[in-house]
């Protein structure tokens, strides 16, 4: 499948107002990759873009998340706008009326598909997945999250886009694929700390190295992942940190959301207020999309 006639411009960077953070001596940038596509934003579509493009005509993908999977609304996006075939296999009951999300995703064509929570935990059985392929009718399978080796290429060049130095580059975790991709492509001479999203993620520390290793890739930059920022858990929030983003998004004009972005930005904001980063750092935050 044709994806790209030329290289998509580089996302662009921001200095965000010192005035925002505790502590004035550090510097904060964002990468806007969460403008990178009007429908499959940020690090879904970094993800997504060799995936798409390796299709073949009249493709039929099949992939799976959560009730609240920026992923799953991508690939519906995705397949609606390209021109293929997609169903998501959705974690838990599907509850009607649809959340924003998975309404989205059956309005762009995607059949969704629910199984319990236990079932879903067979999602890296390769046996489970055949099963579900061949009743589905599906002709690719795209793991949770998109984060495969295709996945980690399109990742790979998010870092060489940036044309000045910092000391540190922070992103949101939940399945791994983009952190993965940034430690694989190097592109700085910097360290990449990762904000997990998920309740219990000391699991990620090993998938990352998991993803690196199956995409043939090796380790370029120093990383280290942040576990204390989840909020209870994926899609989960509080109404501190859910009134903490609509403060932030409206003095900054820039939209956060309680999944991914909401939680990287402010777990930044208490590590200046801690004193986390040394004085004169120079932080970029990956800004990686989403709309819930």
């Amino acid at each position: 499948m044709r994806l790209l006639s030329q290289q998509e411009p580089a996302t662009p960077l921001e200095q965000l107002d010192s005035s925002l953070f505790p502590n004035t001596d550090v510097e904060v940038w964002v990468k806007r990759d969460d403008r990178i596509h009007p429908e499959v934003s940020g690090n879904k579509w970094r993800k997504l873009k060799y995936n798409i493009a390796a299709l073949p005509p009249k493709a039929h993908v099949l992939t799976f998340g959560g009730a609240y999977s920026n992923h799953i609304r991508a690939v519906a996006a995705a397949g609606k706008h390209f021109g293929f075939e997609t169903s998501g296999i959705i974690r838990g009951e599907l509850i009607e009326p649809l959340n924003p999300v998975l309404e989205y995703a059956a309005a762009h064509g995607m059949t969704l598909l629910s199984v319990t929570r236990e079932d879903y935990r067979n999602r890296h059985d390769s046996a489970w997945l055949e099963t579900k392929r061949i009743s589905i009718g599906a002709s690719h399978l795209w793991p949770e999250g998109g984060s495969n080796s295709l996945a980690i290429k399109g990742c790979k060049e998010i870092l060489r886009e940036v044309d000045q130095p910092f000391d540190v580059v922070c992103v949101p975790v939940g399945t791994g694929g983009t952190l993965a991709g940034l430690i694989a492509g190097g592109g700085q001479d910097t360290s990449v700390l990762g904000v997990s999203v998920l309740k219990g993620g000391e699991f990620l520390n090993d998938d990352v190295r998991r993803l690196i290793a199956e995409a043939g890739e090796i380790e370029l930059l120093r990383w280290s992942i942040a576990l204390d920022y989840h909020f209870g858990g994926y899609a989960k929030s509080t109404a501190a940190l859910r009134d903490w983003i609509d403060d932030f998004s409206m003095r900054t004009n820039i939209p956060l959301e309680p999944v991914y972005s909401g939680k990287l930005f402010y777990a930044v904001y208490d590590m200046i207020a801690k004193q986390k980063f040394a004085a004169g750092s120079r932080v970029l935050l990956l800004h990686t999309g989403g709309v819930y």
